[in-house]
């Protein structure tokens, strides 16, 4: 029963992350259509806001809360899980992803009413923060206690800094 409740769990997990990507980038497009003509403006904003609450409604929000089900529920099965350290700081980063999905459901509902606090720029920086999560969740799921501390943190370190500068590069070259 428990690589069933564990299949599951993968399935939901990628649901939840491609829903996450996903948000995210329609609010880059949704926060650029902002500086559009006004009738294209409107007609933009109107599909992405459908766009966005269909996808975190339909398939982002109920991916992370059968996610969620689908791991407490191994748990249950296995109890001596949560004598393992690697779980213990897996679900540190699983709790700062949920923090992520509710700050994009707040940004969300914040473009919903006119507010674009963020620019595209910070918005892309923004989408590879669930990159790195998603990073360090495999990570930790996979190699369990087989790597260090510190080569984990130093390699994490390492992954944040390319990512962001991939992100400082792609401006670089679109803006030019």
């Amino acid at each position: 029963m428990y690589l069933y409740i564990k299949a599951i769990h993968i399935i939901f997990v990628v649901s939840w992350m491609a829903g996450l990507f996903y948000i995210v980038r329609l609010f880059v497009y949704h926060t650029e259509a902002q500086a559009r003509p006004e009738a294209e403006r409107k007609v933009l904003s109107d599909q992405f806001e459908i766009m966005e609450r269909k996808l975190m409604n339909i398939i982002t929000t109920p991916a992370m809360i059968l996610t969620l089900i689908a791991g407490i529920w191994m748990v249950c099965i296995n109890p001596a899980l949560l004598s393992q350290s690697w779980l213990m700081v897996k679900l540190c980063f699983v709790v700062g992803l949920i923090a992520y999905h509710f700050i994009c459901i707040n940004k969300m509902k914040q473009m919903r009413n006119g507010v674009y606090n963020w620019s595209s720029t910070q918005l892309r920086i923004w989408n590879e923060v669930a990159t790195i999560f998603l990073f360090a969740i495999a990570f930790l799921a996979v190699l369990k206690n087989a790597l260090s501390w510190i080569w984990g943190v130093l390699g994490l370190i390492l992954f944040s800094m390319i990512i962001m500068s991939a992100v400082k590069i792609y401006k670089y070259y679109r803006n030019k």
